[in-house]
């Protein structure tokens, strides 16, 4: 075999390698689920979003919840048996409130008991399905957060309490627009977070905990812990399966993306 050929054949696996690489990690996830699922007699759903990275210029792009999630999702549930327990594991920052609503609602209609597993975090619209859910478990170290609305890149609450500090003849009608959007958008996910967490207290424990999730209480970035969760009346449990946190694992950052973190793989005495 001659220099060129060595060359091309380096040059074929060097592409094949990334590809290969991710066909043996899909099929390993594929055993873990199979694993939980017969361990704990449910079907198991993932929606993870990690940072992904287009292949040719690198440009780090963050994943949501979309549409495309929520018909995947959608169709699993429908083709879930009644009596089938579903485990629902979230990683994610959020995304479309559509997408999440409707995701949330097919939760609460499925008949057999609802467990959203959250092994890090489940921000925003993933914390909106953790609402639906009849158990949500969580990493003790995992967190939660609020589902106030957002106008683009500028949170519901803000924008009208910035309106609200200013005569309205100074307003444009822009921004006066906008916050009747803001206003709308507010009662809107406000009343169908009320409406998942009928099923698990009361109508006015119910009414306050959305309206304190809803209303822009925090920043769009706290993070309520498992315990807060809990004084909230939320149903949390912090007893995680480490088939989940092992799960977990199987879905990395991209190789590219250096990581800040290196540690030893056990503690030697």
């Amino acid at each position: 075999m001659d220099f060129m050929s060595l060359i091309w054949i380096f040059v074929l696996l060097m592409v094949l390698q990334p590809v290969l690489q991710k066909k043996v990690q899909e099929a390993m996830r594929q055993r873990k689920i199979d694993e939980i699922q017969r361990k704990r007699g449910s079907r198991v759903i993932v929606l993870v979003h990690r940072q992904e990275t287009m292949s040719i210029l690198g440009i780090p792009l963050i994943r949501y919840i979309d549409v495309q999630d929520s018909e995947q999702v959608l169709r699993v549930i429908d083709n879930t048996d009644d009596d089938t327990p579903i485990d629902f594991v979230v990683h994610t920052p959020g995304g479309m409130v559509l997408a999440a609503v409707q995701i949330s609602r097919a939760l609460k209609k499925h008949k057999a008991d609802v467990r959203i597993l959250v092994p890090h975090y489940a921000m925003s619209g993933g914390t909106l399905l953790a609402l639906a859910a009849d158990q949500i478990v969580m990493n003790r170290h995992a967190v939660l957060g609020p589902v106030d609305p957002q106008l683009g890149q500028q949170p519901a609450a803000s924008i009208l309490a910035a309106v609200a500090k200013k005569p309205v003849k100074d307003l444009e009608d822009a921004t006066l627009i906008n916050a009747d959007i803001a206003q709308k958008a507010i009662v809107q996910v406000r009343t169908e977070a009320e409406d998942l967490l009928a099923s698990h207290m009361d109508a006015a424990q119910a009414k306050e905990v959305a309206n304190k999730l809803a209303s822009g209480v925090w920043t769009h970035d706290y993070p309520i812990s498992a315990e807060e969760a809990q004084q909230m009346g939320l149903p949390v449990s912090t007893d995680m399966p480490i088939e989940v946190m092992d799960l977990m694992r199987l879905y990395p950052q991209p190789a590219n993306k250096q990581g800040g973190v290196e540690y030893l793989p056990r503690k030697h005495g």
